[in-house]
């Protein structure tokens, strides 16, 4: 059902976490593919997408074109980007076939995305303020943190042009796509820190 997109740089130490807390989804079947799409990393990028089974594709060096390339070859009807070193809650499965079967039954495969709440790997004021700041940027229609990843289809993803070249290529997209049109899920993707 869905082809899992990540896009690399010398990622190698940050896809490792990323590409674990993928496995439960793999093994229960919502995981068709993982795609690494790499912008030419030096380190042991690709082995570790190599051991972890991910199909491996070398592009540009703009993370935009790259995300669109490989959207472009994706096996399955449901994209899911998400940037190396985010870890998914254990509960994301629930979450994802949630929303996926509800915007089937209602018709709304494509006119809707999701994206995660936002962890915060740390404690204190500061990772309450970051977690309100996305909040509502999302809510002002200013578009989600990268960190937070996107669940869309892949004929949503056509209509809405895709990813773009440039470095902030996740909150243009999800800003095109406005905040009516994207759900939030209860589930967190956490960026950890390294």
């Amino acid at each position: 059902m869905i082809t899992v997109i990540i896009p690399t740089l010398d990622d190698e130490r940050r896809l490792v976490p990323t590409l674990a807390s993928l496995v439960s989804g793999a093994a229960d079947g919502l995981i068709v593919e993982a795609v690494v799409a790499d912008g030419g990393s030096r380190d042991g990028t690709e082995t570790v997408a190599d051991v972890a089974g991910c199909r491996f594709i070398v592009g540009e060096a703009d993370a935009g074109l790259r995300l669109a390339a490989a959207a472009a070859g994706a096996k399955a009807p449901w994209l899911l980007f998400l940037p190396p070193g985010v870890v998914l809650d254990e509960g994301w499965i629930r979450d994802v076939r949630a929303f996926l079967d509800q915007v089937t039954r209602r018709r709304e495969a494509d006119r809707r995305a999701a994206v995660f709440s936002l962890g915060i790997d740390d404690h204190g004021m500061g990772a309450v303020l970051r977690q309100m700041r996305a909040r509502l940027g999302l809510w002002l229609g200013l578009g989600a943190e990268a960190e937070q990843g996107l669940l869309i289809s892949a004929g949503n993803y056509r209509t809405m042009g895709g990813h773009t070249a440039g470095a902030d290529t996740t909150r243009g997209l999800t800003r095109r796509l406005g905040a009516t049109r994207i759900v939030t899920l209860r589930s967190r993707a956490t960026p950890i820190r390294f």
